[in-house]
């Protein structure tokens, strides 16, 4: 119990300085340079206290949950030796944890009251619904096979330089030929897809499997996953705003 509560409280002075240079400079520019007191000054040292307690309990879950779980997972597909339900798997697992991405929600939702907004699509609830589900599925999806293409690049020992380097010339000429306003919401899905619950899990495999099989390295080849699924993202929400 008191291990626990080491850890625990190790993990909150590591979170509270990491939010330390936010703290500054908000609290810099407010005295110095905007000269105006802080509104609900109360209420935002409470939400700052909150966040420091939920950052500690989110690391130290994802130190003695997560990261040994896709570890773990890793390992034991290794030796069972099942390629196929190692890629079955890969792929629900980029799929699962996207899906369920705060950030990504939030994104699709923006959009499509955008939409709506811009004319794009019918400006009523169903449509708004099914147009932020379809680019959350789309985006799952992309990552799915992401993941997927990153386990297949671990096994069989590929490149990534030149696997990321021809995927983002193909999102170069999906720019050029995509409509100009899924353009940026295509480069954010990148970006959003790549949050809380996705890089625990998809990391912890990387390096989990990289570090099972043989003649792998888990610095050189464990990572790079979060890459693949930071660039498929884009080419796919593109070819869903061309057929949209």
């Amino acid at each position: 119990m008191k291990q626990v509560l080491f850890s625990l409280l190790k993990s909150m002075l590591g979170s509270l300085k990491d939010l330390l240079p936010i703290i500054l400079v908000i609290g810099f520019f407010q005295a110095f340079v905007l000269q105006q007191p802080i509104p609900g000054f109360m209420d935002i040292i409470s939400g700052t206290l909150f966040i420091v307690v939920g950052l500690t309990f989110f690391v130290y879950g994802l130190e003695m949950g997560l990261f040994p779980i896709g570890e773990s997972i890793a390992n034991a597909f290794t030796r069972k030796g099942s390629v196929t339900w190692l890629l079955i798997f890969s792929f629900l697992l980029g799929f699962g944890t996207t899906v369920a991405e705060p950030a990504l929600i939030a994104v699709a939702n923006e959009a499509s009251k955008v939409a709506a907004l811009e004319g794009m699509i019918e400006n009523s609830s169903s449509a708004m619904q099914s147009y932020a589900n379809g680019l959350r599925l789309t985006v799952a999806f992309s990552v799915g096979l992401a993941i997927v293409t990153g386990v297949l690049r671990i096994l069989k020992g590929w490149s990534i330089q030149y696997m990321i380097m021809g995927g983002y010339i193909l999102v170069v000429i999906m720019t050029a030929i995509a409509p100009r306003e899924i353009i940026g919401i295509a480069y954010d899905s990148g970006g959003v897809t790549t949050s809380t619950i996705t890089v625990p899990l998809v990391t912890a495999l990387g390096v989990g499997l990289a570090s099972s099989i043989k003649g792998r390295n888990p610095m050189t080849d464990g990572f790079g996953l979060i890459a693949f699924a930071s660039l498929t993202p884009m080419i796919f929400v593109m070819v869903y705003g061309m057929i949209i």
